[in-house]
């Protein structure tokens, strides 16, 4: 079944259950919130439904509780939502039973309620039959605008939404989907895909997803070292995954016979150790010595890297070149993330770490689609459907 669009939704009047991701990154000492950009993410879709009468009930997750946990309250998250309103946001102390039930029936059309933190509840993570059908009993339609979670069967993105006949995605999940699909189904050409991160193991699958459909493939972070093992290069300390050579073996076999550009660091950035202040110096892609590891792509790579990248009309990119969050070996991951921004391409970044090189480099405006979700983005683009999705349909 084709999934409906929010604007295809009557909610004039009707009880809304919205899943968001709210799941906000706080200060461990104080608890204030030090980056609300997921519940910033969320207000189109809020604010379409409150306009048009809805009452908008918002639930979600907040960080992993073992039961009910005062730390990971989802109060501050109302008090946060209430200022980007410019309304009040009613705050219920559970998000099922007598506390949810009584705010929802005190709620008049264009309000918003956020319900407390679905994870105090072992049935959220379980998708447990019962306490969906408890959050399905507080709403007339649902709506889904978490991508972030829609790569969890969970109960309130998956077994909840089943049990309602009117359901849709909100705007930032139907983005997601859009943008995330024209990769895999319809890319323009030439479409250069990015990839980084530690392990080989953690991208194989997005690697052999985007291969077949890629023009070039840039390969960087610590998992080309286990490429470049492959190829026979000495990659001294470097982090390589031994169980993975063969597989590094068979891709670059892949690429070559699918005449795809494969492309792997001809330079790095190495040090003695990992530690932010180290000494550091640019070796040759086959110069690294035996008692030094390579912590970032040098600027010979960038460079290439950046050359590729500017021929692009689609580029996908995740997962960062170097270690980002410790200088300088975050250089790669920088440059990267500029010669993305001047490409004039449609372009797709996805991941923790690629979406922060994209902020910090200040560039973030320049980027057609920043993902909100880093694991429902690497399932997705490995082709696998994603539960919270599926559901939809």
């Amino acid at each position: 079944m084709p999934i409906k669009s929010l604007k295809d939704l009557n909610v004039s009047g009707k009880r809304v259950l919205c899943r968001v991701d709210f799941n906000v990154t706080r200060d461990k000492k104080t608890g204030a919130i030090t980056d609300d950009s997921r519940v910033v993410a969320a207000l189109p879709t809020i604010n379409d439904l409150t306009s048009r009468g809805a009452k908008v009930i918002l639930c979600s997750h907040f960080g992993r509780p073992k039961g009910r946990d005062a730390a990971l309250t989802l109060k501050p998250v109302a008090e946060n939502l209430a200022r980007h309103l410019g309304k009040p946001v009613a705050f219920a102390d559970d998000c099922v039973g007598e506390p949810a039930s009584k705010a929802v029936a005190a709620m008049k059309g264009g309000d918003v309620l956020l319900l407390e933190n679905l994870r105090y509840h072992e049935g959220e993570e379980g998708d447990d039959a019962a306490f969906a059908k408890q959050l399905a009993g507080l709403a007339d339609c649902y709506v889904n605008d978490a991508f972030g979670a829609a790569h969890r069967a969970h109960a309130s993105v998956h077994a909840a939404a089943k049990l309602f006949a009117d359901r849709a995605a909100g705007y930032l999940m139907q983005k997601e989907v859009e943008y995330l699909t024209k990769a895999l189904k319809s890319p323009e050409h030439p479409f250069v895909a990015i990839l980084g991160g530690a392990k080989v193991s953690d991208k194989i699958q997005v690697i052999e997803s985007l291969l077949p459909i890629c023009d070039t493939l840039l390969i960087g972070g610590a998992m080309a070292y286990t490429f470049l093992k492959a190829q026979g290069l000495p990659t001294g300390k470097s982090l390589v995954e031994p169980d993975q050579i063969e597989t590094a073996k068979k891709v670059l076999g892949l690429a070559k016979e699918k005449g795809k550009k494969l492309l792997l660091p001809v330079d790095h950035a190495v040090a003695d150790k990992l530690e932010k202040g180290v000494a550091s110096e640019i070796v040759a892609g086959d110069q690294i010595p035996d008692g030094k590891m390579a912590l970032d792509i040098g600027p010979r790579t960038a460079e290439a890297y950046a050359k590729e990248i500017a021929t692009a009309k689609m580029i996908v990119w995740n997962g960062p070149q170097g270690v980002f969050e410790i200088p300088p070996f975050d250089q790669g991951t920088t440059a990267v993330a500029k010669a993305v921004a001047g490409a004039k391409a449609t372009s797709i970044v996805g991941g923790g770490e690629s979406v922060a090189a994209v902020k910090k480099a200040g560039i973030a405006d320049k980027i057609t689609h920043i993902s909100t979700g880093g694991g429902a983005s690497l399932e997705f683009l490995e082709g696998q459907t994603l539960p919270g999705v599926a559901a939809l349909g």
